[in-house]
């Protein structure tokens, strides 16, 4: 099967599980035999531009933009995936494209322009009935200028969104996010599941604690921006509790602030994806406090599985709900209880070795490379077929 997928892929300096995604499924076809196309935007290169932010601003607003359909007509592929047209590409080509189509939703941004359904850390949804609220908010870049083009750009609601209008099949990577979609009138019929995968690193039986060892720290891994939760998190770790923290972001200089006289918090910076694995392993677990709901397990929680890594996560998430359907780790409230964190934090660790082969079996079953492929091909030949 060949297959074009089309991306415009986010700034390198910030982390992006959809940059990441993209170019794993790109290996992950070409390994189980089909031909694969990227057919691309880049931020980096683009942004170089003086004019940059008005043309991305121009190409929100009208759909008018970089036009993919010329490359896509000469590749003829069986079925194009579109992952992120935002900001970059235009989405006036999609009506005119006759063609399979399948697109993955990566996150909110239809229903709202933030796209994780969070202000000031509780859920909103107030612009599925009025986008002008994001501009009133500040919602995208804490900007109302930023803001103001996908307010216009979302202003009859997602169903009419360019890319939910026009693909055969929408990918969502949790039910949670598919339930997000449902609600504000997305057809149910064009929706399906398929869970974000990450290589193996590591194929066969997982290691023992002895032969990795597992050091009695546990890590934070992400973007320091305030919807994953890091600064609430920090209030209510135990004290003396080793964490390492590996990221960077806005918030970075204000969270170390914080963690001045607390040596057992380690901020380590940002580090590539090839670094991180070679680290994972080795702790007692992951961490995942993100305040918003997420569109489905973030690509951390994959990557902490696939190495055996047992995580907590904070209710409300897609590490959270895939803990209580899979049991890989254990789930504490919202409330900021301390008291409820250290336990489930004991207790995961006095369990790693029951909850290290439960993880890499979640893994393999549901988040791995074949299982992957295995479901997106399903899904092309039905876009096709339909």
């Amino acid at each position: 099967m060949r297959v074009a997928l089309v991306h415009s892929f986010h700034h390198s300096d910030v982390p992006s599980g959809e940059n990441v995604v993209v170019n794993a499924q790109e290996e992950a076809l070409l390994a189980a035999g089909h031909e694969v196309v990227v057919v691309a935007q880049d931020n980096d290169e683009r942004s170089r531009r003086r004019t940059y932010p008005l043309e991305a601003a121009a190409t929100v607003v009208t759909g008018f933009g970089p036009d993919p359909s010329e490359m896509l007509r000469r590749i003829a592929p069986d079925v194009v995936h579109v992952h992120n047209l935002f900001p970059n590409f235009s989405t006036r080509w999609l009506a005119r494209w006759q063609g399979p189509l399948v697109a993955t939703l990566h996150n909110f941004r239809p229903i709202c322009p933030a796209g994780t359904l969070l202000r000031e850390g509780r859920r909103c949804t107030d612009c599925t009935h009025t986008p002008r609220a994001a501009v009133r908010h500040r919602c995208f870049q804490d900007s109302r200028v930023a803001t103001l083009p996908l307010a216009l750009a979302g202003r009859r609601g997602a169903v009419h969104h360019p890319v939910i209008a026009r693909a055969d099949r929408l990918i969502t990577i949790s039910e949670r996010a598919a339930d997000e979609y449902r609600a504000v009138g997305v057809d149910s019929a064009r929706l399906v599941v398929v869970p974000n995968a990450v290589p193996d690193d590591e194929p066969g039986p997982v290691r023992s604690a002895v032969e990795h060892e597992i050091d009695p720290r546990w890590l934070f891994l992400g973007r320091l921006s305030a919807e994953k939760g890091l600064a609430e998190l920090l209030t209510r770790w135990p004290i003396g509790l080793p964490l390492d923290v590996i990221g960077s972001g806005g918030l970075e200089a204000d969270l170390r602030a914080s963690c001045a006289d607390r040596p057992e918090v380690r901020f380590l910076g940002a580090m590539s994806n090839v670094e991180v694995r070679a680290r994972l392993a080795g702790y007692t677990g992951l961490v995942v406090p993100s305040l918003w709901a997420e569109a489905g397990p973030p690509l951390t929680y994959v990557e902490a599985l696939a190495a055996g890594v047992p995580v907590v996560a904070v209710e409300g998430n897609g590490a959270a709900d895939d803990i209580a359907r899979h049991g890989t780790g254990l789930v504490v409230g919202k409330d900021g209880d301390p008291t409820d964190l250290a336990v489930a934090l004991k207790d995961v660790a006095r369990d790693r070795t029951r909850l290290s082969p439960r993880a890499r079996a979640v893994y393999e079953q549901h988040f791995s490379t074949g299982a992957w492929v295995r479901a997106l091909t399903d899904v092309y030949r039905e876009a096709a077929r339909g």
